[in-house]
């Protein structure tokens, strides 16, 4: 009896892509030497669990919009504010959320420490450390949890068994990239394991209303490693941002079925762990005394957050023939506008200086009320005076040199209030709700008029 052929295609290991036959290099992403060759001829597969109730659950029936009915959406508290906030409130039952992040930046510390904390049975899965390895970081961190299981497996199969015995509330995957099934039978780590482990890990999310929470390796560009189709299939994609030589840590939603992406979470990295910082204003701005020139608060927001960031700025004359626009943290295209408006506008001579932009603590911000704070960085440098120290910024500046407003403005004017700064510049088409403040506004509608309010 003749067997059946065993199909196969080829994918390329960095994007996805794939080909009926083999090729040096990728027509999608343009590297070579990527695509390999992977089974894809799988057999007739068991479910994760296949009884009648699941089957009669899955059978979904067509209802109209008005007979759908709607209840508030509820979500479990994880005990770690920052992580609720960037979730959009919590965890949602029966979602799918991917944790990325650089390799030693902190990715399975923040979950061990969320699932040693957690009020629900958690299982946590690593197929990278050992149980010893994981008990030796989690006495560091609470070594008086009760509710987590830890179980070091990769095959999807044997895992499915230990969840139908302990019945976890959470389940933690570290990390997706280790796991694989035994209905594909290429490597761990390639596409069609990814494919296949996350789509087995998506149905028993679904059918079972357990949230599970995946980590995942991101290449050496930063994104998330594996096919995109990976970040397609599940619900929520948090990234770990930070340098592995500083203490803090920035996490960020890049998309969130359930909520906004625009919320921030900041960490310190402690010898206990990541500890939450509640007021990121502290970590943003210097605590130097002296009066340096080139420095500027700027009122921003981070989703709901209100944030005060020190903008730093070096103006200086050019060595070289053609003078240098180095940015951190801030576009450098719009410093460029910026530097334009300032020499058409105000007069000031900077095309042939050097300029050099940085936002302190190491986050990058693309808030346009920024705007103004940037200037007065720059002229505070180019002039060599100082800014006073209590005074911040808050407005956005046009081609034509017009301040213009921003949004919730409010918000911004209450945190610098709250934090003791004694002034802070907006634009005069900005609509206040409150007649007076605590902290004196300063309106101006020109660049001239900021010039004239800074060095006068």
């Amino acid at each position: 009896m003749a067997m059946a052929k065993v199909k196969t295609a080829y994918y390329c290991q960095n994007c996805g892509a794939q080909y009926s036959k083999w090729q040096g290099r990728c027509n999608s992403c343009g590297d070579w030497n990527t695509i390999v060759e992977e089974i894809v001829e799988k057999p007739v597969k068991k479910d994760w669990t296949s009884s009648a109730k699941t089957e009669a659950k899955r059978a979904a029936k067509p209802l109209r919009l008005n007979e759908i009915e709607t209840a508030p959406q509820y979500r479990w508290k994880t005990g770690n504010n920052e992580l609720d906030r960037v979730l959009g409130g919590g965890l949602v039952p029966g979602s799918l959320t991917l944790l990325g992040g650089e390799p030693g930046i902190g990715k399975s510390t923040l979950l061990l420490q969320i699932s040693l904390s957690f009020p629900y049975k958690v299982l946590y899965v690593s197929g990278e450390e050992s149980q010893q390895q994981i008990k030796m970081r989690a006495e560091r961190i609470d070594p008086n949890s009760t509710n987590c299981y830890i179980l070091t497996e990769t095959k999807t199969q044997n895992i499915f068994r230990q969840i139908e015995e302990v019945s976890p509330e959470v389940v933690i995957i570290d990390s997706i990239q280790t796991l694989h099934s035994d209905y594909i039978e290429s490597a761990p780590g390639s596409i069609s394991q990814i494919r296949e482990t996350t789509s087995e890990l998506i149905k028993f999310a679904k059918e079972s209303n357990v949230p599970v929470i995946l980590i995942g390796h991101i290449t050496k560009e930063g994104s998330i490693a594996g096919p995109k189709v990976l970040e397609h299939m599940v619900d929520t994609v948090l990234q770990f941002e930070g340098d592995r030589n500083h203490v803090y840590r920035i996490l960020r939603s890049h998309k969130n079925r359930f909520g906004s992406t625009h919320e921030l979470g900041i960490y310190e990295m402690q010898g206990s762990g990541l500890r939450e910082v509640n007021n990121p204003s502290e970590i943003l701005i210097s605590k130097n005394d002296e009066d340096l020139s080139g420095t500027a608060i700027a009122s921003t927001l981070e989703g709901m957050r209100p944030l005060m960031i020190e903008i730093q700025a070096l103006v200086s004359t050019a060595v070289y023939g053609t003078p240098q626009r180095s940015t951190t943290g801030y576009n450098a295209k719009r410093l460029n506008m910026l530097l334009a408006v300032l020499e058409k506008r105000a007069g000031f001579k900077l095309g042939a200086k050097d300029v050099f932009l940085n936002i302190t603590g190491g986050i990058s911000v693309d808030d346009p009320a920024i705007d103004l704070a940037v200037v007065a960085a720059i002229l505070s440098s180019n002039e060599d005076i100082s800014i006073e120290k209590d005074s911040c910024f808050a407005a956005e500046v046009g081609l034509a040199g017009e301040i213009r407003p921003v949004t919730r403005v409010d918000q911004r004017i209450l945190e610098a209030e709250k934090l003791g700064f004694a002034r802070i510049m907006i634009s005069k088409q900005s609509k206040l709700p409150k007649a007076s403040y605590n902290i004196q506004v300063i309106k101006v509608s020109k660049i001239e008029d900021v010039v004239s309010q800074l060095f006068a």
